[in-house]
């Protein structure tokens, strides 16, 4: 399918100039597929991966029929994860920088209800969350549906297998019945099948491959024992040297114990599993995200709609429990056209899984001896990520950290990376070597004429 410009469909002026200024030129397929689809206002069931570019398909959607003038709720986008629900409305926010006053509100558990309930009483256009807070808000009735003009489940095989098919009855059954509903799923089984019949009214049905080719990812089969297998990621990681890596743990126990023996080995690791509250994970994803921490080790579970530009290498600390599951994890690299490195690590007991990756992928897999153990102390991630103590709750906004740190001309632009504004903190990415000047910068100076602490994450 050649690819289309996105002026070629019906969209505002405001959304067609804010795309150019991100670069989105043209569409993927499954923008192409499911935005006409979605514009005439129809049901969709829209079956594609992750890194098809289906965020942006369903928001550009929900965007050009927005009413900004109304504080209604007129969009949910219903999400399996915090993390997933976080990007999707920041995305969101993204495609809507040039219309005025659109508020997007995430509602997720793991969050204080407080001050959800306060920023509903203000009122939101688009409410992005996960099916249990959504669920708690209806029954206490903090949050009103009865004008809702679009509902998207997102990553919906996601949902279901993590037992929130209750909940999503229970708020579809909250919504009118004229709406439109937008179903996006990477798998289509049985489950996702009977929900679409029931909530979906003569859907389109669109099914397409995601960004990346299996071409693009480079795929390496190292066998070892269970005692060397921490120091083998480690190995790994040295002998690619990449900006960012992932590595799959099959437990949470393996995940804290790797992320501690990549620490010792000298290499900035941080890790993401189902104990840490929310304050841990926001500062987990945002060292990541901003390249200050070169290996994220994780769960599944906690991984899933992680979706972090140019990573470039996976490693499966063990091989996934199922095939599919391989598929998607290696994914998360070589996309958009770029290459990536994905590494599993196995042994005799766990050959077996093997064999369902090569009948998966249409593949033979050939074992490969690990690369020599060359560790470099040298090594080390390009960013260095600061925390303020100042954050939404005191008007803060990314240019006035982006000012105080370039005012002076001792730093410059192209020294700060990404700036993520929390209600009561800020996290701001610069490069390594200045990292201890931007601190004197903000500790001796004022953002937004107030005073504030600040400290380099380690």
């Amino acid at each position: 399918m050649s690819q289309q410009p996105f002026d070629r469909i019906n969209l505002k002026p405001e959304l067609l100039e804010n795309l150019a200024s991100l670069d989105y030129i043209s569409m993927t397929p499954v923008q192409q597929e499911s935005l006409p689809v979605i514009l005439a206002g129809k049901d969709l069931i829209a079956q594609g991966k992750t890194g098809s570019g289906k965020t942006a398909a369903f928001g550009l959607g929900l965007l050009q029929q927005l009413d900004n003038t109304s504080f209604q709720v007129q969009s949910l986008v219903l999400c399996p994860t915090r993390e997933l629900a976080d990007q999707v409305a920041q995305e969101l926010r993204r495609l809507a920088r040039q219309i005025s006053n659109v508020k997007v509100l995430t509602l997720c558990g793991g969050m204080p209800l407080g001050p959800q309930i306060g920023s509903l009483e203000h009122g939101a256009h688009i409410v992005v969350g996960t099916p249990g807070r959504i669920e708690e808000h209806l029954r206490k009735g903090t949050l009103r549906l009865g004008r809702l003009r679009t509902l998207v489940l997102d990553e919906a095989d996601r949902m279901l297998e993590m037992g929130f098919q209750e909940a999503v009855d229970a708020i579809v059954a909250a919504t009118p019945s004229s709406r439109q509903s937008l179903l996006f799923s990477a798998t289509y089984p049985k489950a996702i099948e009977a929900i679409a019949g029931r909530i979906l009214r003569q859907p389109v049905r669109v099914q397409v491959e995601a960004l990346h080719q299996n071409t693009s990812i480079e795929q390496h089969f190292h066998p070892v024992s269970d005692e060397s297998r921490d120091d083998a990621v480690a190995c790994l990681i040295y002998h690619h040297r990449p900006v960012s890596a992932v590595v799959f743990c099959n437990t949470k126990q393996e995940v804290r114990a790797l992320e501690q023996s990549l620490q010792q080995a000298g290499l900035a690791a941080v890790a993401l599993h189902g104990d840490l509250d929310q304050r841990q994970r926001d500062q987990t994803l945002v060292r990541f995200a901003n390249q200050s921490a070169t290996v994220l080790v994780a769960t599944d579970v906690a991984a899933r709609g992680l979706d972090v530009e140019g990573l470039d290498l996976v490693v499966n600390h063990r091989p996934a429990k199922e095939a599919q599951v391989h598929v998607h994890r290696i994914g998360r690299t070589g996309r958009a056209g770029k290459t990536g490195v994905a590494v599993t690590l196995f042994n005799e007991r766990e050959r077996f899984k093997l064999a369902g990756i090569e009948a998966q992928m249409d593949m033979i897999v050939t074992d490969e001896p690990l690369p020599e153990y060359v560790p470099n102390r040298e090594f080390r991630p390009p960013m260095a990520t600061l925390q303020l103590d100042v954050g939404k709750k005191q008007k803060i906004r990314p240019g006035d950290v982006l000012g105080a740190l370039t005012r002076g001309g001792e730093i410059s632009g192209d020294e700060v990376g990404k700036i993520r504004v929390f209600d009561f903190c800020t996290y701001v990415a610069v490069r390594r070597p200045v990292a201890r000047q931007a601190v004197q910068l903000i500790s001796k100076g004022k953002v937004k004429n107030r005073s504030c602490r600040v400290r380099q994450l380690r």
